[in-house]
């Protein structure tokens, strides 16, 4: 089995799971976390909060004002979806989470209008 068979056996898998979630929120988040860590001057865990904050700014990155509708698209509305796709990831045994995170993390952290609608960076610059 190659990679890429593998990593979509495992797409379908967390598909079957959460159907909600297109599998391009699975892979969305996962760059998301990327973003993240590339950032740090040393590795180490990431919080919920950092994890949603690199989400949103690779959002507005990657698709500017619509970055909304591109994560609404994937079934991605309010940050505690994060948390649900982080551990459908841990799940599936594709992150690792430590003792003490939580899905509830990730819960209320920002409002979707107001990060990517009414607070959107017009001078951003990409």
């Amino acid at each position: 089995m190659t990679d890429v068979q593998f990593a979509d056996e495992i797409l379908d898998r967390l598909r079957e799971r959460n159907p909600r979630f297109h599998g391009k929120a699975y892979v969305f988040l996962l760059s998301a976390l990327h973003h993240v860590m590339e950032r740090l001057e040393t590795p180490r865990h990431i919080t919920g909060p950092e994890l949603a904050t690199g989400v949103r700014d690779l959002a507005i990155r990657r698709f500017g004002p619509t970055a909304r509708d591109v994560l609404e698209h994937w079934g991605i509305e309010r940050t505690g979806d994060l948390g649900e796709i982080v551990f459908a990831l841990v799940e599936a045994g594709v992150l690792v989470a430590e003792e003490g995170d939580r899905p509830e993390d990730f819960q209320n952290l920002f409002d979707f209008e107001e990060a990517f609608v009414r607070n959107y960076p017009w001078t951003a610059g990409g």
